[in-house]
């Protein structure tokens, strides 16, 4: 019977096991063509954007003393659209590529995004829903200066743009965009809640009696620096294991 105390002995990971596990770790590059293919996408959403912005700088030249607010307005609420799916885009490239393929080495890189030193799923997860919230929210606006008043007795049933609006279809898209609020909330309380749980267990293995100390690397105030310190602390107390049974 293994002592209290003392790490469990296990068996080495025979050739086949070990190569299984390589395969599984290395499946994960085929994720990266994947990201090749958005960085495509994004180059086609800068296409759209110059058209729109196109169109609406000659709507404005062709007729400048009867410009329409309303319609200058739902031009530009449609290139912010573009901005914001584009901003998602790169979220869902950067974030995604580095969470689940490889790191980016770009460590005090003056552009380095804020966010990216402490990206993790969670932090990924919160962040693309805020951004799907706010695409959301551009498209109800939009709605809303198209509907304007519909469903009034003496409202003109036309919108700005020509387009069908209905009362049902108008309530079904609040309905979707206030779903989007509670899951994005959902999600930010259940990240915080797991990062509050964290500390407590950082406090606790610190306080072990047993537990050997962390190289000073360890204590960088990188979150990234503080990751790959504990990586290879564990990878070495692997290797001395390994060692021992040896």
């Amino acid at each position: 019977m293994t002592p209290p105390n003392q790490p469990r002995q296990f068996r080495p990971q025979s050739r086949n096991v070990s190569g299984i596990g390589y395969l599984i770790f290395f499946s994960r590059w085929l994720q990266a063509p994947l990201y090749v293919g958005l960085i495509i996408a994004q180059v086609i959403y800068v296409v759209v954007f110059m058209v729109e912005l196109y169109h609406l700088a000659e709507k404005v030249v062709k007729d400048p003393l009867h410009i329409e607010e309303a319609a200058i307005m739902l031009g530009v609420l449609g290139l912010i659209d573009v901005v914001m799916i584009a901003n998602l885009l790169i979220m869902v490239i950067i974030g995604g590529y580095e969470t689940f393929v490889s790191k980016i080495k770009i460590d005090g890189h003056p552009d380095q995004p804020e966010w990216l030193s402490h990206v993790n799923a969670n932090v990924l997860k919160v962040k693309l829903a805020m951004a799907i919230i706010g695409i959301s929210s551009i498209h109800l606006l939009k709605t809303f200066i198209e509907v304007g008043d519909i469903g009034s007795k003496n409202s003109d049933t036309k919108s700005v743009t020509g387009e069908t609006y209905t009362e049902d279809g108008v309530f079904w898209q609040v309905v979707i965009h206030m779903v989007f609020i509670l899951s994005a909330v959902a999600l930010a309380g259940i990240d915080r809640m797991s990062r509050g749980s964290k500390p407590n267990a950082i406090e606790a293995a610190h306080s072990s009696p047993d537990r050997p100390e962390l190289p000073a690397y360890a204590s960088s105030a990188s979150a990234r620096d503080e990751r790959e310190a504990q990586a290879q602390h564990y990878e070495q107390l692997a290797r001395d294991l390994r060692s021992t049974q040896h």
